[in-house]
């Protein structure tokens, strides 16, 4: 959806109430037995113990402790685990930089991925509902967009094109703007400063003064809306390398590239590790995948129980 690599996490025409309903007594159907891991693409993950979303699983649907909806695993609108799932038992994962993900009015809440990213990384995720999103003008020097395009480039040139955003500045305009306020501009704020994974980034390279990226959460044909927004125009753009997806929700007629949210995410996040940090990669940010490789394998179970692969 986002991308010849970035999908959409959400299919604004995926089924009908028909559907969902028979898809929903299968699942249901399902609670009692326990998923293989059989043909699981995903099964090499490094993951936390998933026992917790075993024994939700088999206890139902359970209430959010702050909207008492009644909810599986979390409620997507609050952005917490139900009360079957203690949030002691979550994993939580520290990113190297900040994400923004900016969703789609139009995307519906229980079929994004996006809140996964925020239930398993609270203190480096903010997702944000169109059009009310934050003015990114002023750091532009050190925030960068996932989504392809002719001007797109990869992870491992972050750190020549940022170099470059970094000496236009956000003045880049006026000739007669000096590199002054660009320098005060580029002082990591205060509850930036806090964080260790971004301070390393300093000394290695000039692509790891990235301390912000973008995400968009939407169908590929609901993105133009978004994207051609003035206050994202003059962000560097970033495309990330071909992988396949393992999204449920696959949108009919696009290519297998086209990666869930948490997906794109994920794959960003080892990419950067990588060729940004350059340090190999052993699992850190696996976790971000903790619920969905979960569900991938109830809901492959599903469509089997339903009779459709």
């Amino acid at each position: 959806q986002l991308t010849m690599s970035l999908n959409s996490p959400t299919l604004l025409n995926e089924e009908n109430a028909q559907g969902a309903k028979r898809n929903t007594e299968c699942l249901e159907s399902l609670l009692q037995t326990p998923p293989s891991f059989q043909d699981n693409p995903l099964q090499q993950l490094q993951l936390a113990s998933q026992e917790v979303l075993e024994k939700a699983k088999k206890s139902g649907r359970s209430k959010c402790p702050r909207c008492n909806s009644s909810r599986m695993f979390y409620c997507y609108t609050c952005f917490v685990p139900v009360e079957t799932v203690p949030t002691k038992e979550i994993p939580t994962v520290k990113l190297p930089l900040k994400i923004d993900i900016i969703k789609h009015p139009n995307e519906t809440d229980g079929k994004s991925t996006a809140v996964h990213a925020k239930l398993l990384a609270p203190d480096d995720v903010t997702i944000y509902k169109y059009p009310c999103i934050p003015e990114y003008e002023e750091k532009r020097h050190e925030i960068a967009l996932i989504f392809p395009g002719p001007n797109s480039v990869s992870v491992k040139d972050i750190a020549f094109h940022l170099q470059k955003y970094t000496k236009k500045g956000v003045c880049a305009s006026d000739d007669d703007c000096s590199t002054e306020p660009l320098l005060k501009q580029a002082k990591i704020e205060p509850e930036e400063e806090t964080n260790p994974n971004e301070g390393i980034s300093n000394s290695r390279s000039e692509g790891t003064r990235l301390k912000k990226i973008i995400f968009i959460d939407s169908t590929w044909n609901q993105t133009n809306k978004i994207i051609t927004d003035e206050r994202l125009q003059g962000l560097l753009q970033i495309e990330l390398k071909t992988r396949k997806t393992c999204f449920w929700r696959h949108q009919k007629g696009k290519p297998d590239t086209y990666l869930s949210t948490i997906e794109a995410i994920y794959y960003f996040l080892v990419d950067y590790h990588q060729e940004i940090l350059k340090e190999s990669y052993k699992g850190q940010y696996d976790n971000l995948l903790f619920f969905f490789s979960f569900m991938y394998t109830l809901i492959k179970d599903a469509k089997c129980c339903a009779g459709k692969e």
